[in-house]
């Protein structure tokens, strides 16, 4: 059985009301709540899945954070990328242990974070941001989570182009991805995939006529991802009253090699049918 050692990030969740705390043990720290306070070294040493009273006798349970809660309980400056968002970009940029990823938008780095997980310790994260208030917030969860030596972080206009060449998979999430794709194609390698995130009808539209122009980029697809959740008790299971929908468009598109682009066609449209062999 596991036990919480000093150093660990450790997920606490009150009993009484639900309410989370995301902390690095620490000895001779305390995590004050407003159902009294916790002892870091009263912790360290307990098994995760144990309950642990403050000193009015509120119980919290001890648990190992996710990564996605690891990335929903960051801090903040900037907008993260949602978790249900954040999963299906790792799998269709075919991030792996190993991979070199490329990102240009590294706001608060819930993303970051993601990619540096997935990648281990083979594997590198580069990170490009414009803001240097952003990335020091970015740098600080990365080091929390103990995954800070797998990442670069460049402070770095994505106009201007990037360091890094024949990155496996590279990801947008700025105002104006169409802008950067000739910056973009020149830093994956050939084959290598390109993602982006929009908010907006105009924005995906303007994205999507860019890449069917542009001659490195083929396969082009645009999706959503809408997510609802349902209450759990056994005596009344139906949705829960809110849900997480509109986060953002997302685009992917593979890169080829130019002269080889009109051999490489989109995928067929919905109104197309694919006729079988």
């Amino acid at each position: 059985m596991r036990q919480a050692q000093s150093g660990d990030i450790v997920l606490l969740i009150s009993l009484r009301d639900r309410k989370t705390y995301l902390r690095t043990l620490e000895h001779g720290a305390t995590l004050h709540t407003h159902n009294g306070y916790l002892q870091h070294d009263d912790i360290i040493g307990q098994p995760y899945g144990s309950q642990i009273c403050t000193h009015l006798g509120a119980k919290f349970y001890l648990l190992q954070p996710t990564t996605e809660e690891l990335v929903r309980y960051i801090r903040r400056s900037s907008q993260i990328i949602f978790p249900k968002d954040s999963g299906y970009i790792i799998m269709k940029l075919g991030v792996r242990p190993g991979s070199r990823v490329l990102e240009a938008g590294t706001g608060s780095g819930g993303l970051t974070l993601a990619f540096a997980t997935m990648v281990g310790d083979s594997g590198r994260v580069y990170s490009y941001d414009v803001r240097e208030d952003l990335q020091s917030v970015a740098r600080r969860n990365l080091r929390e989570a103990g995954l800070h030596e797998r990442v670069t972080f460049k402070l770095g206009d994505a106009a201007d182009g990037f360091d890094e060449t024949d990155v496996d998979a590279l990801f947008l999430d700025m105002l104006t991805p169409w802008a950067v794709l000739d910056q973009a194609h020149a830093a994956l390698a050939s084959g290598g995939v390109l993602g982006c995130l929009v908010p907006t009808l105009n924005q995906l539209t303007e994205l999507l006529g860019a890449l069917h122009a542009h001659p490195g980029f083929a396969f082009v697809e645009a999706e959503e991802l809408l997510l609802r959740r349902y209450k759990t008790l056994p005596a009344r299971v139906r949705p829960e009253d809110r849900m997480v929908a509109h986060t953002g468009f997302l685009v992917f598109a593979r890169a080829v090699v130019p002269d080889d682009a009109s051999a490489s066609p989109d995928l067929p449209d919905d109104d197309e049918e694919e006729q079988p062999e």
